[in-house]
């Protein structure tokens, strides 16, 4: 299982996400490897993810995609991570 976090450089935002994606699973006593890239890379690092957890701006940059594309709109409201992991994962 691979979760990825994007953001435009790939170690502000996407950082938050990644580490907040991290505890959400150990919350939730589920297991994904997560890894934070930035949107240009977007393409090669999510070839094989599940899941892609991003904000809005960046949707339209990621493209046509097999992960389910997440929207998160505070990256530092653990509930609502944890939510969309778990619906996601679960």
């Amino acid at each position: 299982m691979k979760i990825v976090t994007i953001c435009g450089a790939g170690i502000g935002s996407s950082g938050i996400l990644k580490v907040n994606a991290e505890r959400a699973l150990a919350d939730l006593g589920l297991d994904a490897d997560v890894v934070a890239a930035d949107v240009a890379s977007v393409r090669d690092v999510a070839a094989d993810a599940q899941v892609i957890l991003t904000s809005e701006e960046f949707v339209e940059a990621i493209g046509r995609t097999y992960a389910e594309v997440i929207l998160i709109r505070n990256h530092f409201d653990q509930q609502e991570i944890s939510a969309a992991v778990e619906r996601a994962l679960g």
